[in-house]
């Protein structure tokens, strides 16, 4: 643990590109012309989920800046670690930045369920379903390789690896997995994948690194022995070390091109393996959302994503004792921690805006979450700094006092892109794959 540091539903808001969903997987019966309720049920969405999303792109067009500025004009112990929450783990731990990833994912996955029922109340045929849901993690993968590299064609030293990459592969993967199998096969699926990803860290060291005697049956039966006691065994923390650990061997071996940090690439092949269980996790509680409220009600949705939540975070924290949570590695007790903490977080909004329908108070949310994707490419197709400076710039030097001129320069970039936002959601112009 040290490593770490109800009322009545009302109508439900539009969001951006959030859909209705059937509970099934799907079969050609259902493919059927759908019925005028079904109609109706795939008109209404969920304002939580973007809102929820636009709090967490927030952070991504400049919140993060803000408090950190924020925190340096007033330093001392209490700011220090609320600026440090802006800043990524090097290895081990985690931090409120790197939630953002993998909060942004477990959306994406509980999005799916409400457009996938879209899809089925518009009676469009299985194969369509599934050729979209390929193109769209395909088509973000290609993006990935754009946003990292431009329109280079240096194929040897580009980096294939990227958090749009990620998204779109974990994404589409666990899609084809939530509408061709049942929900018991997914769970325990999903368990596999997470135990046997720790197993296979724990116990197989990177062939291109480790000595031969790490392969030894002796070797292999001290590191079994010392699982639940990982800091007795030096061949473990080998094993589970940037440069060691079978995941960087995976895409040292596999991944053409350049890695993000040379030996390992945080956004790379093998990882996406548990990141799929973390976009399945985002569309099991995203199947809870959209179940008919009159078989289970409003309060008993928010009492199990809530509930759920907190046996996730907790399952992921005592993980943490024996295999230390690490985003780079997307490794088995990050995928529950922080699956947990974005159910809990999914539920609060849920609960606020859906059920007690206090929806005002969100807007300023819901106007960045409704373009996710425009966010993350504005960020590196358009120069917003240039575009603040513009109308800013000037009335910061003249009329702010220097102490806070660095503040004022990171809040009117914020600004600045959040005024996008809204003049794009004003006009339903929506970025899309």
């Amino acid at each position: 643990m040290s490593r770490l540091f109800p009322a009545p539903n009302a109508q439900r808001a539009a969001s951006a590109d959030v859909y209705p969903l059937a509970d099934a997987p799907l079969s050609p019966t259902s493919d059927a012309q759908p019925s005028a309720a079904r109609q109706e049920r795939a008109s209404k969405r969920l304002m939580s989920l973007d809102a929820l999303r636009g709090l967490n792109m927030l952070f991504i067009i400049g919140l993060s800046a803000v408090i950190v500025d924020l925190c340096n004009l007033w330093p001392g112990a209490v700011s220090g670690v609320i600026a440090e929450q802006m800043t990524h783990v090097e290895w081990n731990g985690i931090r409120h930045h790197d939630t953002i990833f993998p909060l942004f994912l477990f959306l994406a996955g509980a999005s799916f369920p409400f457009s996938l029922g879209k899809a089925r109340a518009n009676a469009l045929p299985t194969w369509r379903i599934v050729l979209k849901i390929v193109f769209r993690g395909l088509a973000l993968v290609l993006l990935g390789v754009i946003y990292n590299n431009g329109v280079n064609f240096d194929f040897a030293n580009l980096r294939y690896g990227s958090v749009l990459g990620h998204i779109g592969l974990a994404w589409m993967f666990a899609a084809l997995i939530f509408i061709s199998t049942g929900r018991k096969f997914q769970i325990a699926l999903s368990a596999t994948i997470l135990i046997g990803y720790w197993l296979a860290l724990a116990l197989i060291p990177a062939p291109d690194v480790a000595a031969p005697e790490a392969f030894a049956k002796e070797a292999f039966a001290e590191r079994f022995e010392n699982l639940l006691t990982p800091e007795r065994s030096l061949s473990i923390r080998r094993n589970l070390s940037m440069e060691g650990s079978l995941v960087g061997y995976v895409d040292r071996s596999l991944m053409p091109g350049k890695l993000y940090k040379t030996v390992h690439d945080p956004e790379g092949l093998a990882s996406t393996l548990p990141a799929i269980v973390t976009a399945l996790l985002g569309m099991f509680f995203g199947a809870v959302l959209r179940a008919d409220s009159k078989k289970i009600g409003e309060r008993r949705k928010v009492l199990i994503l809530l509930g759920g939540g907190l046996a996730l975070t907790a399952l992921g924290a005592v993980w943490n004792e024996v295999f230390p949570i690490n985003k780079n590695l997307w490794n088995s007790s990050f995928v529950c921690f922080v699956g947990g903490l974005s159910a809990i977080a999914l539920g609060v909004f849920y609960l606020i805006i859906d059920v007690w329908g206090l929806r005002r108070w969100a807007f300023a949310f819901v106007v960045v979450g409704a373009n996710p994707l425009a966010i993350y490419l504005g960020r590196k197709f358009f120069d917003l700094n240039h575009t603040r400076d513009f109308f800013f710039g000037d009335a910061i030097t003249r009329f702010v006092p220097d102490a806070y001129q660095t503040l004022a320069t990171s809040f009117a970039g914020l600004l600045v892109g959040w005024l996008i936002l809204l003049w794009l959601y004003r006009r339903r112009i929506y970025i899309k794959i």
